[in-house]
């Protein structure tokens, strides 16, 4: 199968369940609302070495803020539910409470919660209050500024994690504007989000190394410098790889988005489109790249 002259590999993303969480962070403007939820995304490329990952949505069409002032959806997912609540904890605490004007509330309706702004209250130093909106349990917490609001727990759902695809170029220039291309579409998608930096990733793994107590190493099969060297998996002219990892609260806002991704990727100098995966061993989600072009 080919896109645009792009050659869409035979074979499939191996991705594995996660749990997620949403969260709507508003200000008095959209920059500051922005400032907030992108401060509390931060450091949280991968669960290797950063405990989740995580980034940023717009809100969905015609979605109204709790608070009605300009907001912007933060996503984070974590291995377990008792994770998620020690992330929210400490990234609503120190990057949206110590952010201007900033508010949180929850943005998923979920069964399962776990507890923050019921824990971020005592802040106030016994200055604090409780409130009711909708049945919902906030509380107003005195700071410099006014007051910051947050809701008593976040809601928690099952999700994806690692859905993933490779982009082989002839150069990196093409690799980065397709890269780039890509990340465009799918940040369109809402519940989705690509947790590295500018949604691309330039040093993917492998899970072996020559280290003792070293679990990942360099994706060296894929690295142009090392053909020759090392067994490569690029062929002739293909002079650059990058990823694109993407995360879900669903499996079909991972599909949608990496549908969206590849198909978005096929421009000049793209040699093919490839996945990683670890035969099926990994994680319970597989995403076929030629049945997800190809619908």
């Amino acid at each position: 199968m080919h896109i645009n002259g792009v050659k869409i590999e035979d074979t499939f993303a191996e991705a594995f369940g996660m749990w997620g969480s949403r969260l709507i962070v508003t200000g008095d403007d959209l920059g500051w609302a922005r400032t907030a939820a992108e401060a509390a995304t931060g450091f949280a490329t991968s669960i290797i070495g950063c405990g989740c990952e995580a980034g940023t949505n717009d809100l969905a069409p015609g979605e109204l803020t709790p608070d009605g002032r300009p907001g912007v959806a933060a996503l984070v997912f974590t291995t377990s539910r008792k994770n998620m609540e020690a992330q929210l904890l400490q990234r609503v605490g120190q990057a949206v409470m110590t952010s201007a004007t900033s508010a949180c509330y929850d943005g998923l309706a979920a069964e399962e919660k776990v507890k923050v702004g019921g824990k971020l209250r005592y802040f106030g130093d016994g200055f604090q209050r409780s409130k009711l909106l909708d049945g919902r349990r906030l509380w107003r917490v005195p700071v410099m500024d006014g007051e910051f609001v947050v809701e008593e727990s976040f809601g928690v759902v099952q999700a994806v994690g690692g859905g993933n695809f490779f982009m082989m170029a002839d150069s990196l220039t093409a690799a980065l504007a397709a890269a780039q291309a890509a990340v465009a579409a799918m940040r369109a998608v809402p519940g989705a989000i690509m947790p590295f930096p500018g949604g691309v990733v330039r040093s993917g793994s492998k899970v072996s190394s020559r280290y003792k107590g070293q679990h990942v190493s360099s994706n060296t099969p894929y690295c142009p410098t090392l053909r020759g060297q090392e067994d490569s998996a690029l062929r002739e002219g293909e002079n650059a790889v990058l990823e694109i990892v993407v995360d879900g609260l669903s499996e079909a806002a991972v599909a949608e988005a990496m549908r969206a991704g590849i198909a978005a990727a096929c421009l000049p100098g793209v040699t093919r489109i490839s996945a990683g995966n670890y035969g099926g061993s990994l994680g319970r989600f597989h995403f076929a790249l030629r049945e997800l072009v190809g619908t």
